[in-house]
């Protein structure tokens, strides 16, 4: 099976068009889309906006062309919209929201996971603690959730005390444990929008590392064929690695800047290109 992978487009429509076109030419017959699919820093409206008007006609544009899709929200998409997201891609045969569940596909088995350990920055919807040992990042700005569903949405709630909030939570590790298992795991595909630590995937501008023990954890317990991973957009171009083995598991991370950056691969011969244009 023949797939291409891109994440974090934050709403970017000429990216999303060029990976259409590039997913057409290239023959294949799956994308993924590993999270972080709407707009940022924007009116909250414009989220909303972005998957009525945008994404539900570019959905159409893959159901015509026969290739599938699978996306899942990332950690900068309200969670007020996951219904709407959910319910958008239900009206289509070839697109599927695989956030914290399993789809099959030619054989393989993808299962998508979007919580992500916690960060500085405000917005907590998809946030947990990576382990119930771990520690909190200094906090860059107010904690903020979304509150209420759309179209009952009432803004962003702050969080007095985000910390307690988070303790009260199941951490990444927990929810790993949740998934859904696959029948195969040499014919399992996790995408999973959080790096793993350690591994070179996850390395910010700065030098430093903010991948996920829990996940490197989860991926050495389980051993998939496949594990593709975004969030740290600048990660390969600092680190320069964007495809590395934990035992038997290759764990992908094309980055995403200015141009668009995908990887074509094959899932029976794992032959794999990373492209950027």
């Amino acid at each position: 099976m023949r797939i291409m992978y891109v994440t974090d487009l934050h709403g970017d429509e000429r990216k999303y068009r060029k990976a259409l076109d590039v997913a057409r030419a290239r023959d294949v017959e799956a994308v993924v889309n590993g999270g972080d699919m709407y707009p940022k820093n924007i009116a909250l409206e414009q989220q909303h906006a972005f998957i009525t008007a945008f994404l539900d006609r570019h959905f159409t544009e893959y159901e015509r062309s026969g290739i599938y899709y699978l996306c899942m929200p990332g950690n900068d998409d309200l969670a007020t919209f996951d219904e709407l997201f959910d319910s958008t891609c239900r009206a289509y045969t070839h697109v599927f929201n695989i956030a914290q569940r399993k789809v099959t596909l030619g054989g393989f088995e993808f299962v998508g996971f979007n919580w992500v350990a916690d960060y500085p920055f405000g917005l907590k919807d998809r946030c947990r603690m990576d382990t119930d040992r771990g520690e909190f990042p200094e906090q860059l700005g107010l904690p903020v959730v979304s509150d209420g569903s759309w179209p009952e949405f009432r803004g962003l709630k702050p969080l007095d005390d985000w910390f307690a909030f988070a303790r009260a939570m199941p951490t990444i590790e927990d929810e790993l444990k949740c998934l859904e298992k696959p029948r195969n795991p040499k014919k399992a595909i996790y995408v999973i929008h959080m790096p793993p630590s350690r591994l070179g995937l996850d390395v910010c501008f700065d030098g430093s590392e903010a991948g996920s023990q829990a996940v490197r954890s989860f991926l050495v317990e389980t051993q998939p064929r496949l594990a593709l991973h975004g969030h740290i957009h600048e990660s390969p171009q600092v680190s320069g690695a964007w495809k590395v083995r934990l035992g038997h598991t290759v764990s992908v991370q094309p980055g995403q800047m200015k141009r668009l950056t995908y990887v074509i691969m094959d899932l029976n011969s794992m032959e794999m290109e990373r492209v950027v244009e």
